[in-house]
């Protein structure tokens, strides 16, 4: 009881593998079935063909017993018109035994061209059947692998839909986390080179009056201008242009 639950297991697993392997891949199955009865049908031609030749001698033979028994009722008739009824009598059972094995052997004949001629349309059916199994292979192999190009496309169409949930969405999060942290790099930097600002304009604001009092000294020290039309310079470009204007009113 043991041993037979055991074998009983073990062709269970084997019948599963088997299914495994026959479904794995349909298409190369079926080449194989069809590859098998390829191999068949050349062994039935090849059988038919040596049929055929049994045939063809069994023909032969009729022919061989048709001419032998035209040739004894010819010599028959000859030695009945010479009078010979002796020899005549020999030649007669001679075509009778003739007669007879031509008999049989046209029956042979018969049964072996009605045999022949069965297993011709049967070859031939199984060869236009292996025909259409050959075609229905090809039909299938290129709808097998198109409906397998479509459900990658399928697949391929719902990952550009760019979800969240795919692995395009995921990429592009992290594209996009990417390009925010570099901005939030170039506006910190911004933010923090506007701190000293202040302090470099009042630097230059102090060059230039630096610069400015050194040209005084420098047109004074050349005798371009006094000391009195220097301060009234000074006092002209303080005031700017809207004082000026004023002041010239003023006077007038």
């Amino acid at each position: 009881m043991i041993l037979g639950k055991f074998w009983h297991a073990v062709m269970a697993q084997i019948n599963k593998l088997a299914n495994l392997f026959w479904t794995a891949d349909p298409i190369a199955q079926m080449q194989y079935e069809y590859d098998q009865a390829v191999a068949q049908l050349k062994e039935g031609r090849e059988g038919l063909e040596q049929y055929r030749a049994l045939v063809e001698r069994v023909t032969r033979q009729v022919s061989t017993a048709q001419r032998h028994v035209a040739n004894l009722e010819a010599k028959v008739k000859a030695y009945l018109q010479a009078g010979d009824r002796e020899t005549a009598a020999k030649f007669a059972l001679e075509l009778q035994k003739a007669r007879a094995e031509l008999t049989e052997n046209q029956e042979q004949l018969k049964l072996h061209e009605s045999a022949y001629n069965n297993n011709l349309t049967k070859i031939k059916h199984a060869g236009g059947k292996l025909a259409k199994v050959r075609e229905k292979i090809q039909k299938y192999d290129a709808e097998l692998k198109m409906s397998k190009a479509e459900a990658e496309m399928a697949k391929l169409a719902q990952s550009f839909d760019f979800d969240v949930t795919t692995d395009f969405g995921q990429i592009e999060a992290v594209i996009q986390d990417k390009i925010s942290l570099n901005r939030a790099k170039v506006r910190v930097a911004s933010d923090l080179s506007s701190d000293g600002i202040v302090d470099v304009q009042r630097e230059q604001a102090m060059e230039q009056a630096l610069a400015d009092q050194a040209l005084r000294q420098f047109e004074m020290d050349m005798g371009l201008v006094t000391p009195e039309t220097s301060a009234v310079a000074d006092e002209t470009k303080q005031l700017g242009p809207a004082a000026q204007t004023m002041d010239a009113q003023t006077q007038t």
